[in-house]
């Protein structure tokens, strides 16, 4: 049993990015071509198989192909996704799953629209139902995702887990304590102590007792 005591959450702020114009998107991309800022940001100007790039994720890959059905409209002041089609009719099977690959993203646009993409799916109506089943696959690349040595990659981890557990409630349990060693880890941290233990404050709240 772990004992937390109470603090308050701190939320994480927004990401501003820039979409690309129409004009730009009507050329092909080359680096030997000066780029844009705005090129950098658009999928169909995204090398993610380029010289100075990693390995893409799988999100990484599925976005850059146009496989996700969102994309970001940014605002003077806040940024939101715009669906293809109502969230509630898209199937979670694999698209939960590839968002949860993203929110190890970055870069932009992949850290905003992984992070608001699963947000927004799990607010979704029957979305208990839908991620319930798809947990055995979830948790793991959760456990990848909290285990990330950089520290923004390891907040969208943690926000995620939560919204998760508050949707799924104490179907969560079984799969905690496959987490819980990257979560105490990061309690030891004093840059995230007091979010960590408002985390596992509601992980106990929606799912029963940590233990």
């Amino acid at each position: 049993f772990l004992f937390v005591g109470s603090n308050g959450l701190r939320m994480s702020s927004g990401i501003q990015v820039k979409t690309k114009t129409a004009a730009q998107k009507s050329k092909a991309y080359s680096p030997e071509l000066q780029s844009k800022p705005s090129d950098k940001l658009n999928p169909k100007t995204i090398d993610p198989f380029g010289a100075h790039s990693q390995p893409p994720s799988a999100f990484a890959a599925t976005y850059a192909r146009g496989g996700i059905p969102c994309r970001l409209v940014h605002g003077s002041v806040k940024h939101k996704l715009q669906w293809e089609c109502l969230p509630e009719t898209i199937p979670f099977d694999p698209l939960l799953i590839t968002l949860v690959e993203g929110l190890r993203e970055t870069r932009h646009p992949y850290t905003f629209v992984s992070k608001e993409g699963f947000k927004e799916l799990l607010l979704v109506e029957g979305a208990a139902e839908k991620a319930i089943p798809l947990l055995p696959r979830l948790v793991p690349v959760l456990k990848t995702t909290l285990a990330h040595a950089d520290d923004e990659v390891f907040d969208r981890g943690l926000d995620a887990l939560v919204q998760l557990s508050a949707v799924v409630g104490p179907s969560l349990n079984d799969h905690l304590k496959f987490l819980l060693t990257n979560l105490l880890r990061r309690l030891m941290d004093k840059k995230f102590r007091e979010k960590v233990t408002v985390a596992l404050q509601k992980l106990e709240q929606y799912g029963g007792k940590v233990s």
